[in-house]
């Protein structure tokens, strides 16, 4: 068994198959497990250079079990109280909470009592609609359709299935909810959560507000500590992994996946190949010609959002921090209008997430560190990175727009700021084929989620895994997405196996004459 990347995906897909038995080599080209969840240093400091937010643990917790270990054994987390700080100016400021009763309060307070008792219908409709879309969709294998979708929720529920506002847009939906703007803008921001526009995505992802109610959880060591976690896991059951390594070619062999060659020539036989890359990378022939018929690359129009992200150990003034931080855009349309035509916002929306502030703290109590502080910043921008070089002009503007919100909400940031930072084009460079999207395919309409790849592609023995593979991106969902893939695998091996009683290929590497050819 060989896996591309050692992602989330790849690394959930390798411990469940070694825990299972089988011989797994996961090949990755970095020299770091977790894909996207890396780190990143900074004058010494180690900063979370992926994700930040934490979610639907029970999804490792069933992962950790099924190999015969628990998560709590590997990694260290605490429940977050304050799920995330707001603000809009130096005067306007909300903070959510892990409690909904305190949420609700602090909406009463900010925006008036029809804005806290929309707050209270919509995480009503959030927690049915996750409730009706958990097992059904994120959970299971890729729909093929609607209707199958509908199938597997009882045909007795097309009306329910109607009511998941799949074919109203995430910002229309929201406006019959809060008739304070700004709230709207807060929980549109859910969209981004899957690179997507609020005014395109469906209305479906308000299930985020309930996942968010479901816990939100602060990890030791942020997200790159979950990923060593699960290649601490993978080894236990002997997963083997080979870091610094590149896959120049899947190879196939009647019709279906039969291994690997790496880019020094040597070949490795497999019964199953999993990739944990975008689809796109096998779709444009970046594995070679032979596995680029498996999937359909994404079109640069159907890409989701990159971004601009710095990496700062860095001195800060003024706004008081919690550990996830949202300074909003004042013209939310622009910004999304400037990404849409190729350009970074003008006036952005700013992710901010301070890393040695304890979310566990009181509220406007998250005490600042006596001196610097680890960041990390996010700018939304368009997935060009294969196509558009990002001058140090553009770059200079693009700082200065995002230092002019934070300003505009009261954070002063060190100037100079020590920081590394990563634009579309770094990001097209550690995940080629995609222009630095960082969730995959957008979602955008009713039909989004059944365009996105599943686990098995058009070749047999072939299957992806990944944020950008069925059921979608973050951290759980790439998560699930490996557990998919796994489980895809086994049902195959064993069907295969009860027809055809031999002994299969797997793990068995050789010198190759040839390397193959390259699309």
């Amino acid at each position: 068994m060989v896996i591309i990347g050692a992602g989330i995906g790849g690394l959930a897909s390798a411990a469940l198959l070694a825990a299972r038995g089988y011989p797994v080599t996961v090949i990755e080209k970095e020299a770091w497990a977790g894909g996207k969840a890396r780190s990143v240093r900074v004058q010494g400091s180690r900063i979370d250079g992926g994700p930040t937010v934490f979610t639907l643990r029970d999804v490792f917790d069933g992962i950790f079990r099924s190999c015969g270990a628990e998560l709590d054994s590997f990694v260290t987390m605490r429940r977050a109280q304050v799920l995330a700080r707001h603000a809009w100016d130096d005067k306007a400021t909300l903070d959510l909470h892990a409690d909904p009763a305190r949420s609700e309060e602090a909406i009463r307070e900010f925006a008036g009592t029809a804005s806290a008792e929309g707050y209270r219908k919509f995480r009503e409709e959030s927690r049915k609609i996750y409730n009706s879309l958990n097992d059904t969709m994120m959970r299971a294998p890729k729909p093929a359709t609607p209707f199958s979708l509908i199938w597997r929720m009882g045909l007795s529920n097309i009306g329910d299935f109607a009511g998941k506002h799949p074919y109203v847009s995430l910002w229309k939906a929201l406006g019959d909810f809060f008739p304070d703007q700004r709230l709207r803008q807060l929980f549109a921001r859910y969209s981004t959560y899957c690179g997507s526009s609020p005014f395109d995505a469906p209305a479906t992802l308000m299930l985020v507000a309930h996942v968010e109610a479901m816990g939100v959880w602060l990890i030791d060591g942020g997200i790159a500590a979950l990923a060593d976690a699960l290649k601490r896991l993978g080894e236990a059951n002997g997963t083997q992994y080979r870091f610094g390594q590149s896959v120049e070619q899947i190879e196939t062999a009647g019709g279906k996946a039969s291994g690997v060659v790496l880019s020094e020539g040597e070949r490795i036989a497999a019964d199953a190949v999993i990739c944990n890359a975008d689809p796109s990378a096998i779709g444009n022939g970046f594995f070679g010609a032979q596995a680029s018929k498996a999937v359909s690359a994404t079109t640069p129009a159907n890409r989701s959002l990159s971004a601009f992200v710095w990496y700062a150990n860095a001195r800060t003034s003024g706004f008081p921090l919690q550990r996830h931080n949202v300074f909003f855009s004042s013209d939310y349309i622009r910004e999304f209008r400037d990404i849409a035509s190729g350009d970074p916002p003008a006036d952005p929306t700013v992710y901010v997430c301070a890393q040695d502030r304890d979310a566990l703290a009181e509220p406007g109590r998250a005490s600042p560190p006596e001196d610097r502080e680890r960041l990390q910043i996010i700018v939304n921008a368009p997935a060009n990175g294969d196509t558009h070089t990002y001058s140090a002009e553009e770059i200079d503007r693009c700082t200065l727009a995002m230092r002019a919100s934070l300003s505009r909400c009261g954070l002063d940031l060190e100037d100079p700021l020590p920081h590394q930072l990563a634009t579309p084009n770094e990001f097209e460079r550690l995940w080629p084929s995609t222009g630095g999207a960082l969730y995959g395919r957008a979602t955008r309409g009713w039909a989004a989620s059944f365009l996105r790849q599943g686990s098995k592609t058009k070749i047999p023995g072939l299957y992806c895994a990944g944020g950008s593979t069925h059921p979608g991106a973050g951290v759980p969902m790439a998560a699930l997405s490996g557990q998919l893939a796994a489980n895809t695998v086994m049902q195959d091996l064993a069907s295969t196996r009860k027809l055809h009683p031999v002994v299969m290929a797997g793990g068995t590497s050789t010198r190759s004459a040839q390397t193959g050819d390259m699309a």
